[in-house]
């Protein structure tokens, strides 16, 4: 029977399929996710990518080796953070953590070894990645992930600081840190993390339906156009008089 439709019947019953699949892909019927919510397709596909860049974004075992050797390097910097109340709170959050800290002429002046920095940054955006906001809390006796934000706050701007003071390597540590510690602990709180291979065959299976699906609408608009007698074709060289 297929055989036997014409170009147009084609591109509408293409189109026509394509569209009710796009409807039932905003459906709520693709399971729950972290907070017991119904997920539609595309919270589905957002919510498995999430799981598996968080499942290889885990850096911190490296970076603890590539900064060992800055652990008796002392630093003394001043920066202005974006939010001048947030200089105060930093103060508490870097105190903690054993460095001496004070506001001065409302930017954040602190000092201390770069090793206690690492250490204790790292362990915090580790137990953000595992999803334990609690312990990094109960360290600092406020909210953890306001506590590594402000850590964050505090070294993306000591970059600039130690550059200008010709620290380059120093600076550069402390980038890494930031970019490959922090972030990812930050960013994936609350996300289950997943290795791809657990998830091989749903991946190839999205992956396959993204392709099919689009050339589904490919065909369809051309088997249309091609029945309304819209169509591409060659033109015809022009030949030289």
């Amino acid at each position: 029977m297929a055989g036997s439709m014409t170009p147009k019947a084609k591109g509408l019953a293409l189109l026509i399929s394509f569209t009710v699949i796009f409807v039932m892909i905003f459906m709520p019927w693709f399971g729950k996710d972290q907070k017991g919510h119904d997920m539609n397709g595309l919270e589905f596909a957002d919510d498995l990518f999430n799981k598996l860049s968080k499942g290889s974004s885990y850096f911190i075992p490296g970076i603890r080796e590539n900064v060992a050797k800055f652990e008796g390097t002392e630093i003394s910097v001043e920066v202005a953070l974006k939010k001048p109340e947030s200089a105060a709170k930093a103060v508490d959050v870097l105190q903690k953590a054993g460095l001496a800290a004070e506001v001065k002429e409302g930017k954040l002046a602190y000092t201390g070894k770069m090793g206690a920095i690492f250490s204790r940054v790292l362990q915090d955006s580790d137990d953000l990645y595992n999803n334990d906001a609690a312990k990094v809390g109960a360290f600092y006796g406020m909210d953890g992930k306001e506590a590594v934000k402000l850590w964050h706050e505090t070294l993306s701007a000591s970059i600039k600081a130690l550059q200008r003071q010709k620290k380059i390597e120093e600076a550069s540590a402390v980038n890494l840190v930031v970019l490959k510690g922090i972030e990812p602990g930050y960013n994936f709180y609350g996300i289950p993390a997943e290795s791809v291979g657990s998830k091989a065959f749903t991946l190839i299976g999205l992956l396959a339906f993204y392709v099919i699906y689009t050339l589904w609408y490919g065909f369809g608009i051309f088997e249309l156009f091609e029945g309304i007698g819209l169509s591409m074709k060659k033109s015809k060289a022009k030949k030289e008089v």
